[in-house]
């Protein structure tokens, strides 16, 4: 059986036999984030990288980044190698992905996407526009690469949070890099700069993420330090860019033990790690990750406390103003609002997360948008996510594709579980105001 749809595409080559409009030109979209858009450790992390740019590929290469394996072929069963010796490959450049599946999806509906992703594991806005963590990852020069139509911005995943509420929150930081990135993109603007101009003072740099109000938390000498932004000679005042809305995160809301990736896997799937070495993020006398949402009675109510924070943060910077008073920002994915759609209509697992023992559980019969660590997502999250980010923008009804499109069969959705995934899509799109066709 052809699981195949029809797609419009075939009209359009018949409109052009027939004399008709030719096909629209390409629009060339880039999504610059980290592993909550290059898909680490499960099946969409390599999807459709023929049809892709993976623009960090190159950089890899040079300077391998930890989780941006190989080190090493990176291709099984060639064992991959980390710095300790220790074999693994579970993220092998180069990245499909999230923008690897939406490709897939636009290709599926007849539409010219031209698709681009500048990525870096545990990258935040900040990181991007500096380069702050390799010089060798250039990623702010992949965004002055080329005239771009859409982008899509996606930081680290629990910055735009109040440190409170958060592991790496530092919303000062987040909205300002994103306006910082959305400017040059805009108008291209270069030249000597210090962190203390960016953040608009010193004090303002300086001032702890927990202050009031919140600061940057850097250090004098890092907000003094200056740096050289080179033009952006291919800026586009008419590019749409997007904010991805990430999920919220079991991890930060059922109790389980520390955990640190197994790099002897080919997903890093979690291991304990009793001494909670991994990022301090826990106490090493009792071996138990900290929590930030727990103020609920159950799993599903602290998931949707943390998404509603999430979106709230994203609504008010895309209501940031362009200094010429036109709107910065096209709007925002509701990529987060999506998973608690799943998970409240129940058509998704929303808790059970971890085991008595604190180790994960990954039983049970629904899908589940989460991968093993509770942090990322699964193939069915990424999945949604390319859907959301499908229907935002271009406009059209992600459920057009009845569970029928490619990208989900490759990625061993069944028809009936991309059915619900596509109809959770598209009820989140109407929720949140966005006029599907």
């Amino acid at each position: 059986m052809n699981r195949r749809i029809v797609i419009p595409a075939a009209a359009m080559l018949m409109l052009a036999a027939c004399g008709g409009s030719s096909p629209p030109d390409a629009v060339h979209v880039l999504f610059v984030g980290n592993s909550y858009t290059f898909g680490r450790g499960t099946a969409a992390l390599q999807y459709n990288i023929a049809n892709v740019t993976d623009m960090t590929a190159g950089f890899n290469a040079v300077s391998p980044q930890a989780s941006s394996f190989p080190i090493g072929t990176g291709v099984p069963p060639t064992p991959c190698k980390d710095t300790s010796g220790a074999v693994g490959c579970y993220s092998p450049k180069p990245w499909g992905g999230v923008p690897g599946i939406f490709k897939a999806l636009t290709d599926e509906a007849g539409l010219n996407y031209i698709v681009s992703h500048s990525t870096r594991s545990a990258a935040t806005l900040r990181g991007h526009f500096l380069n702050t963590a390799d010089a060798a990852w250039d990623l702010r020069g992949n965004i002055a690469s080329k005239k771009w139509d859409v982008v899509v911005l996606q930081g680290q995943s629990d910055e735009p949070l109040p440190r409170a509420k958060s592991k790496n929150g530092n919303p000062v930081s987040f909205t300002t890099y994103a306006n910082q990135i959305a400017q040059y993109i805009h108008s291209g603007d270069g030249g000597a700069v210090t962190e203390a101009g960016i953040f608009g003072s010193l004090a303002n740099c300086t001032a702890a993420v927990t202050a009031t109000p919140p600061g940057a938390g850097l250090t004098a000498n890092t907000c003094n330090t200056s740096r050289t932004i080179p033009v952006n000679a291919f800026a586009n005042p008419q590019a749409k860019i997007y904010l991805m809305q990430t999920w919220a995160r079991p991890d930060m809301v059922e109790a389980h033990s520390c955990v640190d990736d197994d790099k002897s896997t080919m997903n890093g799937a979690p291991m304990v790690d009793p001494t909670c070495g991994n990022g301090s993020n826990g106490s090493a006398t009792t071996g138990m990750n900290n929590l930030y949402y727990t103020a609920k009675a159950t799993t599903q109510q602290n998931l949707a406390d943390m998404t509603a924070d999430l979106y709230s943060a994203f609504t008010s910077l895309a209501g940031v103003k362009r200094p010429s008073g036109e709107a910065r920002y096209a709007g925002v994915l509701p990529v987060g609002n999506a998973f608690q759609q799943g998970v409240n209509s129940g058509a998704v697992k929303g808790s059970g997360f971890y085991k008595a023992d604190g180790t994960y559980d990954a039983s049970g019969t629904k899908m589940n948008l989460w991968f093993l660590d509770n942090t990322h997502a699964s193939v069915y999250g990424y999945y949604l996510s390319a859907l959301v980010s499908f229907g935002m923008i271009t406009g059209l009804d992600p459920s057009r594709f009845g569970g029928l499109d490619r990208a989900a069969a490759d990625l061993a959705i069944t028809r009936d579980e991309a059915k619900i995934l596509q109809g959770i899509a598209k009820d989140t799109l109407v929720a949140t105001g966005v006029a599907l066709r």
